[in-house]
Order: C-alpha cells, then structure tokens, then sequence
C-alpha cells in the first residue's frame, strides 16, 4: 500500500455527503485536498468544517461544464488523485412517464462528467496515481418501477473503468459502489420520509444499519493507497447487495 501524506487529492462533490468524509479521511492521512463544487457557499462550510489550514483549498465548478473542468485542472496543477463523488438525485418514474429532459440532465452530470472528468484531469494527474469514480447499488439492486435509468448509468461505469484503466495505465482507475448512505440528497429524493425509509433498511441490511460518510470513504483511500488495484469496482454497501 502507498501512503497518502504528501500527495494532493482533488474530490469533486468534495462540499458535501460521501465526498466529504473522502475529503476529511484523506485529511487525516496526511494528504493535501481540493474540493469541488458547484456552490460557494457549500465549499466555503465545507473549508470551515475540515479545518485543515493550507492542506485543503476548494475551487467552484460544475463537472457538466467542460470549460469550468479545463479551468480546475489548471488552477490545481499537478496532483496525485482524482475522486469524484459527485451527483443529482436520479430519474425514478417508472418508464412510460419518464421525463427525458430529466434524463438527459442526470447523463450529462453523471455519466458525460465523468468523461469530461477524465479528459481534462490525464493533463495534469501524475503517471501512477489515480481515479475513482463512484456508482452505486442500484445497478445490483435497481428499484422497481423506476429504476432502469439509474442502474443503467450506475453499471456502465464499471466498463468505463476496465477500459480506461488500460488506456492509461500505469494509472490507476476504479469504482466505488456504495449502498445506501445518510447524505443531503437523501433529503431531496425523499423529504421527511427518510427517517422510515432508513429504520425500513436497515431491519433488512445484515449491517443492521445505514452507512454514514465515514463509513465508505475507507474504500476510497484504498483505491487510492493499493498500487495493484486497478479496473475493479468495490463494493462497500452492508450487505446490500445480498438481499
């Protein structure tokens, strides 16, 4: 394993949710972080929560932009990792009200920003580091109705890895694949519901709860410290995927 002191670490969707536990982890292991958002205002509570002085900065962006993602990679400069967490809450109607515009909406942000992600991020990550994108569980488990847009954009980034992890190699490129976790955007998909939705969860999760932040940014680190790791989705989800 290859420790993270000393190596810089830019996390988009660094503001809030799974992001920023990665950033605050990263933190902790000696690393320097830039967080990224599209909100100043998020990035600036962010900065203030983290409270590491000159080891974190954050740059305002919006990944579905190719010219603001061209713009933060040179204002970053040379780094060693690139996380992305970063996302919208996913279509869910069941398809035959499905709003394409919508659809469109959450490709551009998940699926195209991560291409453009990659692009623009080969200019100035070192050979040998990394990406690491994230998917998540309703690729394995879609919800139904409603769940065949997500889970299709969820799957297709473990191909995008195994491919782009040979293109560029000797850097490194992979997926984090979480269940489900306490974020703010569990609030916009479900509102004052969340709390049943969560206790509902986690009485079937063999992890007998739901995940907080802290508890997946391990998997991230890993990915970004295991130098033989590549083209591989993990899956840190408390056993979601087995029921």
């Amino acid at each position: 394993m290859v420790g993270l002191a000393g190596q810089k670490i830019i996390v988009v969707g660094g503001s809030s949710g799974i992001g920023l536990g990665v950033a605050k982890a990263s933190l902790e292991s000696g690393a320097e972080v830039v967080i990224v958002g599209r909100s100043p205002d998020k990035l600036r509570a962010a900065e203030q929560s983290l409270d590491a002085g000159p080891q974190v900065r954050s740059v305002v962006a919006d990944m579905t932009e190719e010219a603001d993602l061209a713009r933060l990679f040179s204002e970053a400069g040379a780094f060693d990792h690139l996380v992305s967490t970063a996302g919208t809450p996913p279509p869910g109607d069941p398809i035959e009200r499905t709003d394409m515009a919508m659809v469109r909406r959450f490709v551009d942000n998940k699926l195209i920003g991560a291409v453009m992600l990659a692009k623009h991020a080969v200019t100035s990550l070192r050979r040998g580091g990394s990406m690491t994108f994230t998917s998540g569980i309703n690729k394995d488990r879609p919800p139904v109705p409603g769940g065949a847009v997500v889970s299709a954009i969820a799957g297709s980034f473990s191909f995008f890895a195994r491919a782009l992890a040979l293109e560029l190699a000797p850097t490194r490129v992979n997926i984090v694949s979480p269940g489900w976790v306490d974020t703010p955007m569990w609030d916009e998909i479900v509102g004052a519901a969340k709390s049943d939705f969560f206790a509902g969860m986690a009485g079937r999760l063999p992890a007998g709860r739901i995940a907080a932040p802290a508890d997946i940014a391990p998997a991230y680190l890993y990915l970004m410290s295991s130098a033989f790791t590549t083209g591989e989705t993990i899956h840190i989800d408390g056993g979601h995927g087995l029921i």
